[in-house]
């Protein structure tokens, strides 16, 4: 890259999208127009050789992204940054990663499917962090595609103020080119691979059509920008393409409009007036306003200026373990760093050194003296965490942290041979460091390692890369249901803790009551201290309070935590000599259980948000299957053919339903989950789950013996 490139030139965006929209080949497509590669290869392409962007084997050979890829490329005299994201929602931390650090984004629809589950689920992630987008409809070359369909679906199913700045010339086989309603022109892409742009006049057959599209793309840019609004109220002839051109980049980013684009990334169409749009339209690092917390003052917000005379401040946002040891990508939002230069980890306040600084291309590496605001480059050699924040010392900023969504599922693993228990643990340290939605932990009672992560995919692929980066093969257990448990009402409790065994004994009392905390609470856990008249001295009330927060972490149904409820503690006793925080601690422990067993406990279980797609002919079958497993239905759509049924689902039920759905369907159907709520499990299931538990216990006490 040419290292100036004033700021006001970088672009740093990320394509995101539903699974099988076309983000990888839609990159693909960029890198070889903005001659960062000499040839196409596709995703799932005849010659093996796979697209740059998914340098991993396995993505390779499952024909998606696993981890989100990061690449720069010059359009003109602009510097994209690229990150190309996962569309599968167990990889959701990839997107969330990626959203979290960049200043624009490319929303991709396909034309035919519209806006589906995933897409509802990125949408959400920009929002969060305020992220200006592009909607690309693609795949406008397959049958059944409709722009206007899924334009009318950004406003109804994601709420977005979408504006279609083209107009497509033909659809599915017969798409041709396209009509940009801005400067009232046609393009068609010649050549092998659709390099050549022709720029022609708008065929006489569209030009009616194409100037009523272009006065309902002024009025709905004019509904949000007030400058535009003002001369479309005075003279809507006069206005030209240069105001309107500013007017639609002031308006997304400013989030009050979505620009609509369409093409086809695999058949070489629209994609160089894609990078045009993304170098008109997002803004520049200056126009993103980024916070930081001022650890000095108090966590004040800070707005971090793209300055790169201020003090430096950067995010570690994503780890990898690369060739050379740690590989930390970085996205650089004040200051500079250059090779050799000492930065401060704000989280432990530890020094560091630069040893090496690269800009990445995919899998490689391209060494760089220095990076400033803006920039998002990787750094070797510094030991840190997914989410540290770094300054050069003289600032103690954090950034916020990005949102990390809890896990739903669990394995049991252990490694097939006794041999490979370093490489497993060299492993597992790894992928929990690089991925925050990867967890591990020892459960002390079986003694087994357990892991869990976003759904059964996102496992799955961890121990694979266990088998082929580590040569640990691994055998994995039965999955585990993330299950919680719950109070249904008020409960009462009033404990005495006493022990006498010569010497100072140990006495407490604690009483109080258990309630449930309201269905929208942000915390699963509040502790209120109600006690008056000094009843249980202040010393000892964060002792009670260890106490019921251990207290919670496992329930008495099925020995899953406790979530959403209130402990309040009101009264109580002490002993001036045989009191201590231990006896008040263990007063806290005995007295909950008094509590959770009156308040009505329930034992809640995730339900997932599952929508498939099938053609129309398995409706029944679909559909049965769902209400089989539990499910809610929530809608059912037909669309070109096929249907797509939306339900809730207990995740319990949805283990093996790829297997069921395929040869119910013929192979044709296809779903995806995420992760919905909580809910109260039926009855039956409670018991036989109880039942399980008990003799789980009796196991264990047996074995004890």
């Amino acid at each position: 890259m040419a290292s100036n490139v004033p700021i006001e030139k970088i672009r740093n965006i990320g394509i995101s999208a539903h699974i099988d929209s076309g983000k990888t080949t839609l990159s693909e497509r960029i890198l070889f127009y903005t001659g960062k590669i000499h040839e196409i290869h596709e995703v799932r392409g005849k010659d093996g050789v796979g697209a740059v962007m998914d340098s991993m084997d396995l993505e390779r050979e499952k024909g998606i992204t696993i981890q989100s890829a990061a690449t720069y490329a010059m359009w003109g005299d602009f510097n994209i940054n690229l990150i190309d994201t996962p569309g599968h929602v167990d990889f959701t931390i990839e997107v969330e990663r990626a959203l979290r650090v960049l200043d624009g984004a490319i929303l991709v629809l396909c034309s035919v499917s519209g806006v589906q589950s995933q897409s509802i689920t990125v949408d959400r992630q920009m929002k969060r962090y305020k992220v200006p987008r592009i909607a690309f409809i693609n795949k406008m070359d397959r049958s059944g595609a409709n722009y206007d369909r899924v334009a009318a679906q950004l406003k109804e199913k994601l709420g977005h103020h979408a504006v279609k700045l083209q107009y497509p010339i033909g659809a599915e086989d017969r798409f041709q080119g396209l009509i940009d309603l801005l400067s009232m022109k046609a393009f068609y892409f010649d050549g092998e691979n659709g390099e050549h742009i022709r720029e022609e006049a708008i065929p006489a057959d569209m030009l009616d059509e194409a100037k009523l599209r272009r006065d309902e793309m002024i009025e709905g840019i004019a509904n949000v920008d007030d400058e535009l609004g003002e001369a479309f109220l005075m003279d809507p002839a006069s206005i030209t393409e240069e105001q309107l051109r500013a007017a639609v980049r002031r308006a997304t980013i400013a989030l009050k409009m979505t620009p609509v684009m369409c093409g086809s990334a695999y058949k070489n169409k629209g994609v160089q007036l894609l990078l045009n749009a993304v170098c008109s339209y997002l803004p520049n690092p200056k126009e993103a306003t980024n916070e930081a917390l001022d650890q000095k003052n108090n966590e004040a917000k800070v707005i971090l200026e793209s300055d790169p005379a201020k003090p430096f401040v950067g995010l570690a946002f994503k780890l990898e373990d690369g060739r050379y040891g740690q590989l930390t990508y970085m996205r650089i939002y004040q200051g500079k760093v250059s090779k050799g230069d000492f930065i401060i980890n704000q989280v432990n306040q530890k020094k560091v050194k630069v040893p090496r600084i690269v800009r990445m291309h995919a899998s490689e590496m391209h060494d760089v003296n220095e990076a400033t605001a803006g920039d998002i480059v990787a750094l070797f050699g510094i030991e840190c965490a997914s989410g540290d924040t770094f300054t050069d010392g003289t600032v103690q900023y954090t950034m916020t942290s990005m949102f990390v969504p809890d896990a739903v599922i669990s394995l049991a693993v252990t490694p097939k041979n006794r041999d490979t228990l370093a490489n497993f643990s060299k492993a597992l340290n790894r992928f929990h460091k690089e991925d925050p939605t990867f967890r591990v932990r020892r459960d002390e009672e079986s003694a087994q390692t357990i892991i869990s992560g976003m759904g059964e995919l996102h496992l799955e692929i961890y121990i694979e890369r266990m088998k082929r980066e580590y040569n640990c093969e691994v055998v994995a257990g039965k999955p585990q249901v993330a299950y919680r448990e719950t109070i249904s009402q008020k409960g009462e409790f009033a404990y005495t803790h006493k022990k006498q065994t010569g010497g100072s004994g140990q006495f407490a009392r604690v009483c109080g009551y258990v309630e449930p905390l309201p269905s929208d609470a942000v915390q699963q856990y509040e502790f209120v201290d109600d006690i008056v008249g000094g009843s249980i001295p202040r010393e000892f009330i964060p002792a009670c309070d260890k106490g019921f927060q251990e207290a919670v972490k496992k329930g008495s149904l099925i020995g899953f935590p406790v979530v959403g409820l209130r402990v309040v503690i009101n009264d109580g006793a002490f002993h001036a000599v045989d009191s201590s925080e231990m006896a008040f601690k263990t007063a806290a422990i005995m007295g909950f259980r008094e509590g959770y067993a009156a308040a009505k406990p329930v034992i809640l279980e995730p339900i997932m948000k599952v929508e498939v797609t099938a053609p129309e002919d398995f409706q029944g079958s679909v559909v049965g299957q769902l209400n089989q497993r539990r499910g809610t239905i929530l809608e059912t759509g037909t669309a070109e053919g096929y249907v797509t049924a939306v339900a809730e689902v207990p995740l319990n039920t949805m283990f093996g339903y790829s297997t069921d759905l395929r040869s119910a369907t013929q192979g044709k159907g296809e779903f995806t989950m995420e992760f919905s709520k909580y809910m109260p499990v039926p009855r039956n299931e409670a018991e036989a789950l109880m039942a399980q538990y008990k003799e789980k216990q009796a196991a264990e006490q047996a074995a004890r013996k």
